[in-house]
């Protein structure tokens, strides 16, 4: 974990815990020459506007104050919600997926395709199983996790 994430995590948590919000993930990333620190925060019931402003407010406070400067680059803050398509990253994220339906990108392809979505029935250490509708028909597909490039949530239409 880089210094920087590190150290905003630290500055983040008693905000977050004081709101009752959790910490779904925090990027500090360069784009197009800026540098953007992006922090995502979740509740039960949802996120809204003013909690994201509120976390903002409060966190830039606490990051200024901060001595030494915990950022020396010059960044815009960012917080919000993972959204209703989050991303699943981490070991807890795919866990509180089993039984929703997910979207997964592969490094290479499984069955001549490397993306699938379906519901995710069955999830071990080494890979899940996706409950697919392939033109009208289900079928399962048994995928290594070692050949997900990045999976996520997804809207079933």
């Amino acid at each position: 974990m880089s210094k920087v994430i590190e150290n905003v995590t630290k500055a983040v948590t008693p905000i977050l815990e004081e709101n009752n919000f959790s910490l779904y993930d925090i990027e500090f990333v360069q784009e197009k020459g800026s540098w953007y620190l992006r922090i995502y925060i979740d509740k039960d019931t949802g996120i809204s506007i003013d909690d994201c402003a509120l976390v903002s407010d409060q966190l830039s406070e606490v990051l200024d104050e901060m001595d030494p400067d915990p950022i020396p680059e010059a960044y815009y803050l960012e917080v919000s919600s993972p959204g209703a398509e989050r991303p699943l990253k981490k070991e807890e994220d795919f866990k509180n997926a089993v039984g929703e339906y997910i979207h997964v990108s592969l490094y290479q392809k499984l069955n001549n395709q490397k993306v699938f979505e379906g519901t995710l029935i069955n999830l071990t250490d080494d890979e899940l199983t996706l409950d697919c509708n392939i033109k009208g028909q289900k079928k399962q597909f048994v995928i290594q996790r070692d050949l997900i490039s990045k999976a996520r949530l997804a809207i079933e239409f």
